[in-house]
């Protein structure tokens, strides 16, 4: 789905449902589709837009990469900050402060409109070059000339031109290794160059409390093997965290505590006894093969709280610098946790308790529950993405969407959130098989055990408050088999702490008050060219 097909789709279905009416709104008519229409989105919103159809065609080129797609979101909205401050009566840029602040009679729209068109392209273009056709096109459709490369800063052109090349040259060296080059890396794009291996590989557990490489389908009878993906993301160069460890949580439960098997049966039940609503839960929060990962579901929640609350373009500026940074550094601080710990997921402990045994389980798609051995205990999950390829503790899921949720509460003022989700449970992993197949308990479909009346896919899924979102997006994980409830719990509070943590210092790049610690590395980039 296009990103204006999303965000008009979901504009609407909040509306017209019913679960959210706008405080203005409270006690008349609730608008119709026109009046929805009538909001326009700023040009923020569609340069939003622009790049999360880039981030998810490259998930479409190379798979989904959590960590590298909240840096490539967290860069082109940081951009489209700093562009915008310029123009703007109070804030400033994260790297140059006020400096490039013009005067009050070139503070239009139209100047801010330009100079994030140009910050947006050309940090779009350094993190998403496969898709500069696309990225091209989209700014050729805007008015635009994108051959222009001024960095003349009297104009708007020459102010988005430069604050991306600043912060470009800034986070090229920020511990991410995106050009490849960082000492012990092999050359590729993002490779680990922190000398990371895995305690337990595919086929032997040699310590159930550590991490273990998993083999997928690789849709020709054969297999493949994911490594932990992006080791070194502790590294990275966090937006508003002192440090990637700053709130590191206590080690999860281990092998021989009773919170640990109880926590382990609980992934064994979940799996079990999934309702159509848990697999439309698991599903929506595993977000489908265009995964734009967590830092790209909840800037369309950003898009759509836009749409709700009609913002202009300047808010809009500001509440997308928010998410984006919160999702950057909750990325940096979960996989602090995950490299620290390297714990095992449910596929290995499950394996570990409960090797040769039999248990209740999922089967595959359409095949429902039965009796199966531990040694065979599965996800509910497609075979050729059995489950991520990164320690669990903490939950990223849980981590992203807690920080998140807390950053759109304390930027709207409210934990209110009012949106729904329509789905139909199982499309995305048991595609073509009908609710019965896919509800069937030891070979009986779901409509004997319930009665027919109650054997419906189709769900819909309400999400009343940003923390109720954040929670469901937790235990989304558990219910699908990919993390323990430690994980979760942990997640959460690591996320929401980091939000917290970073909220004042957004502030004050918002209202000036900023105490720039980077003027020095900007600096010394402008020295060196």
């Amino acid at each position: 789905m296009t990103y204006r097909a999303f965000l008009f789709a979901f504009a609407i279905c909040y509306l017209l449902t019913g679960n959210l009416v706008p405080n203005n709104l409270q006690g008349q008519q609730i608008p119709d589709t026109q009046q929805v229409a009538q909001h326009t989105p700023s040009a923020a919103s569609q340069w939003l837009g622009i790049m999360l159809e880039a981030a998810a065609r490259d998930v479409e080129r190379v798979g989904a990469q959590p960590t590298i797609l909240s840096r490539q979101m967290a860069i082109p909205v940081t951009a489209m900050f700093d562009a915008w401050a310029a123009y703007d009566q109070k804030a400033v840029g994260t790297l140059h402060g006020g400096s490039l602040r013009r005067p009050v009679s070139e503070q239009t729209q139209a100047n801010k409109e330009t100079a994030i068109a140009f910050a947006m392209y050309r940090t779009c273009l350094d993190q998403y070059p496969h898709f500069s056709d696309y990225l091209t096109e989209e700014m050729k459709k805007m008015g635009y000339d994108p051959n222009c490369k001024s960095e003349n800063l009297t104009t708007p052109m020459g102010i988005g031109n430069h604050v991306a090349r600043v912060l470009l040259d800034y986070r090229h060296r920020d511990g991410a290794n995106q050009l490849g080059d960082e000492q012990g890396s092999n050359g590729e794009p993002y490779s680990d160059y922190t000398m990371y291996r895995p305690v337990n590989p595919v086929d032997q557990i040699n310590d159930p409390d550590r991490w273990q490489l998993i083999p997928f389908d690789d849709g020709q009878g054969g297999t493949f093997v994911m490594d932990f993906l992006t080791p070194q993301w502790y590294r990275v160069k966090p937006f508003g965290l002192d440090s990637a460890d700053q709130f590191r949580p206590g080690p999860p439960p281990l092998v021989g505590s009773d919170q640990l098997l109880r926590e382990v049966d609980e992934c064994i039940e979940f799996n079990a006894t999934l309702t159509p609503e848990q697999k439309a839960i698991v599903e929506f929060m595993r977000d489908g093969p265009r995964s734009t990962g967590q830092s790209g579901h909840w800037l369309k929640f950003a898009l759509v709280v836009s749409t709700r609350d009609k913002n202009d373009l300047d808010r809009d500026v500001k509440l997308f610098f928010t998410v984006g940074n919160c999702a950057l550094d909750t990325f940096i601080a979960s996989w602090d946790s995950k490299r620290y710990y390297d714990s095992s997921r449910p596929w290995t402990l499950i394996r570990h308790y409960y090797e040769g045994k039999t248990i209740k389980g999922w089967t595959g798609p359409g095949k429902g529950v039965k009796d199966i051995l531990g040694d065979n205990w599965h996800p509910y999950s497609p075979s050729n993405f059995i489950t991520p390829p990164f320690p669990g503790y903490v939950s990223g899921h849980s981590c992203i969407s807690g920080g998140c949720a807390e950053i759109l509460k304390l930027f709207t003022g409210s934990d209110k959130c009012g949106f729904i989700e329509p789905r139909h449970a199982g499309e995305i992993t048991e595609q073509g098989f009908t609710c019965e197949q896919m509800q069937q308990l030891d070979g009986r479909p779901l409509a004997e055990i319930i009665g027919a009346e109650h054997a419906t896919c189709d769900i819909v899924l309400p999400m009343p408050t940003f923390t109720e979102v954040a929670e469901m997006a937790g235990i989304s994980r558990v219910m699908g088999g990919y993390h323990i409830q430690a994980d979760n719990i942990a997640g959460l509070k690591l996320g929401r702490d980091v939000a917290r943590h970073i909220w004042p210092k957004i502030q004050s790049y918002i209202d000036g008050t900023a105490d720039l610690k980077h003027k020095m590395d900007y600096e010394s980039i402008l020295s060196q060219r």
